[in-house]
């Protein structure tokens, strides 16, 4: 390792330790650690390291912020309109018990993100759950958490779900239906949905003891019902444009969408709720509204993560990652094989619970590539015809799952304790992995046994 490398890693060690350690300062520290990155490029400290304050812009997804910042205006007038509140009546008219609460939403939560990106869905569906704690007068933490790292299990079911899934259909040339059967063969949709089964039932466990009844309630009158017509129709937007690839995945001459598709939609909704309400009104009050709505706390600190792990991207870690794989597993026989996926999948795990696994699969899938590229010359027709496939998924599942491990984990993790710091809760990282960590360790588990089956 050269000098460059070291120093990159020390600035991310102390990053994420203090990350950890400091949960109110979190932007702060993400920006302060992307502002060092840049000096040192902009310095020439190390001559083979350039990184300038351009540089550093082009590595935040600005799609994966424009979606967020969207949505929450957005889903700021659906809580104003009090449509939470009646969802709210009617999940607590239907069931029986707190524990069944905290499952159904969890379950919900995951259904809606096989289709809708996962950050979105937690923003969606959150506000319900709030509505629900306070109704019963209990903490919304547990569930809230539940949702979160329910959401992001399910993103990894469905081209839309996530926005890791999005990068590797882009970067493989996947297509919607790819993720339901591919090749003859049952694609992530049914691994992700097995893994949900057996953690909805290790969630049925952990609340166990949950079993204080809930009394039905009046229902609230909703009086505006546009805000959610805007969020539904947000929804209905991103599906609808997944079937249209993105230019690297676009035949000759077959129409693309911009990487920034969603993120606009996510935008112009938004945009569509404020004027409406703003003509309606004849006041600001729904701007306003809408502009209290963006957690900046969330939006900067996910801008300096991507900054800074875009540095250590152009210091040469994640190739030397790759290296090292190809180095442990070295041969292209199935042995060599099981070896390097389960490297792959458990190392995305473990990394993934403290990267932001959107700039992880990002950096990652050329790594994979080269990795499949040299078990496509072996001799066996199984690993060769089928390495590709089961590595790329096989980072999928652990980046994904693996994101649920910490509070900065994911992105849909960051956005659901945001909105649990925005009502008044803070969550330190052991009360967050008491319910993430053996959730994730059993759907991850579920995932890396079935796809070895399936491919292999």
């Amino acid at each position: 390792m050269t000098a460059l490398n070291w120093v990159a890693l020390a600035i991310f060690a102390v990053t994420y330790i203090l990350i950890f350690s400091l949960e109110k300062a979190r932007p702060y520290i993400a920006l302060a650690s992307a502002l060092i990155f840049v000096i040192l490029g902009l310095a020439h400290v190390f001559p083979e390291f350039s990184y300038g304050p351009l540089a550093a812009l082009k590595e935040i997804d600005w799609n994966v912020l424009m979606m967020i910042a969207g949505t929450m205006g957005t889903v700021e007038l659906f809580i104003e309109s009090g449509m939470p509140r009646r969802m709210s009546d009617i999940i607590i008219s239907k069931v029986g018990s707190v524990k069944w609460m905290i499952v159904i939403m969890s379950l919900f939560a995951g259904i809606v993100s096989a289709f809708v990106d996962n950050v979105a869905t937690v923003l969606m569906i959150a506000p319900v759950a709030l509505a629900i704690c306070n109704k019963l007068e209990i903490s919304p933490i547990p569930t809230v958490i539940c949702i979160s790292i329910s959401s992001n299990l399910q993103g990894a079911a469905t081209l839309v779900g996530d926005t890791t899934s999005i990068l590797l259909a882009k970067y493989a040339g996947l297509d919607f239906a790819d993720f339901f059967f591919f090749r003859g063969r049952p694609g992530m949709f049914w691994v992700t949905e097995a893994g949900a089964i057996v953690s909805a039932l290790i969630i049925c466990f952990i609340f166990r003891k949950e079993n204080k009844k809930i009394a039905p309630t009046e229902k609230y009158e909703v009086q505006d019902k546009f805000p959610t017509v805007m969020l539904v129709g947000t929804v209905l937007a991103l599906i609808a444009v997944s079937f249209i690839p993105y230019k690297d995945a676009a035949a000759p001459g077959q129409f693309y969408k911009p990487d920034w598709t969603n993120g606009a939609l996510c935008m112009l909704f938004l945009i569509i709720g404020i004027v409406r309400g703003c003509i309606k009104r004849r006041s600001a009050a729904p701007l306003i509204k809408a502009r209290n709505g963006l957690d900046l706390y969330t939006l900067l600190l996910l801008a300096g993560l991507f900054i800074v792990i875009g540095g250590v991207k152009r210091a040469g870690i994640i190739d030397l990652i790759g290296r090292g794989i190809f180095d442990l597993c070295g041969g292209t026989t199935r042995s060599a094989l099981f070896v390097t996926f389960t490297v792959i999948v458990w190392m995305s795990v473990l990394i993934s619970a403290f990267i932001d696994n959107i700039p992880y699969v990002a950096t990652m899938l050329p790594v994979v590539k080269s990795l499949a590229e040299g078990f496509a010359v072996s001799s066996d027709p199984a690993v060769a015809g089928s390495c590709a496939t089961l590595l790329y998924f096989g980072l999928l599942v652990g980046a994904t799952l693996g994101g649920n491990l910490t509070p900065i984990g994911a992105s849909a993790n960051i956005t659901g304790l945001g909105i649990l710091r925005k009502e008044g809760y803070t969550v330190k990282p052991k009360d967050f992995m008491k319910y993430s960590v053996p959730f994730t360790l059993s759907a991850v588990l579920v995932g890396y046994v079935l796809l070895w089956l399936i491919w292999m």
